[in-house]
């Protein structure tokens, strides 16, 4: 019965071990953070692309402006405008338009300010996103190893755990399993010393007499805690 419990720890043990590989939380921590990159790359993505419209459409204010002046600086240049008022109001707007390109040039220049530092920042999302995923990799083949060599042990204790359960009487075993469900998984106890390895109370005088009279395939149990005792040459019966 000692074996079979150390077996059934040890199962219990590899499950838990199973279920609480530091791959498994390394694993949820990238993936929150892989949603959270992915968002962010999105809405960068999106930015750019207004931002790369807007330039465009701020390239072709510029020109169109540009264009403009040169029509009116060339009228000027060709001395075919002989009424002063109409030369006078042309170079005005000349003017006018050299203002207004120099304007257009810096909402130009911020925009495409704004769409450099856009552009790094989604290049850096990327990366980012990139190293996640070779993270996720790298983990979870780690985690799959490790899963596999566990599950082998597992695999190996549960049938260990059944070629000595088939050793031990029906009635015994279902108590067993029932004492385990209700004390924690740890049914048997030896006595040692006149203790129960159970719960580690003292055994009375007179249940150890009872014990020690007790033929060999009796089973006893404590009077404490109810686990199924197992005598030892450690007993101190």
């Amino acid at each position: 019965m000692l074996e079979l419990q150390t077996v059934d720890s040890s199962i219990g043990h590899l499950s838990h071990r199973l279920k609480s590989l530091p791959e498994h939380r390394a694993l949820a921590q990238l993936a929150e953070r892989r949603t959270d990159v992915i968002e962010a790359e999105g809405r960068t993505r999106t930015e750019v692309d207004d931002l790369a419209r807007e330039q465009r459409k701020a390239d072709a204010d510029v020109e169109q402006v540009k264009a403009r002046r040169a029509r009116d600086q060339e009228r000027i240049d060709s001395g075919s405008i002989s009424d002063a008022k109409q030369l006078t109001a042309l170079q005005h707007e000349v003017r006018t338009l050299d203002q207004r390109i120099s304007d257009l040039e810096d909402e130009e220049l911020e925009v495409m300010e704004r769409l450099e530092d856009s552009q790094a920042r989604l290049t850096r999302l990327e990366k980012e996103l990139a190293q996640i995923e070779s993270d996720a990799d790298n983990l979870t083949s780690a985690r799959d190893a490790a899963a596999s060599k566990i599950a082998e042990q597992h695999s190996a204790a549960v049938a260990e755990r059944e070629a000595l359960a088939a050793e031990i009487p029906p009635a015994l075993l279902a108590l067993y399993d029932k004492l385990r469900d209700q004390l924690g998984g740890v049914a048997v106890g030896a006595v040692q010393q006149k203790r129960c390895g159970g719960c580690h109370l003292n055994i009375g005088a007179s249940d150890l007499a009872s014990m020690a009279a007790a033929p060999s395939d009796e089973v006893l149990r404590c009077e404490e805690c109810d686990r199924i005792l197992v005598r030892t040459s450690d007993s101190g019966l």
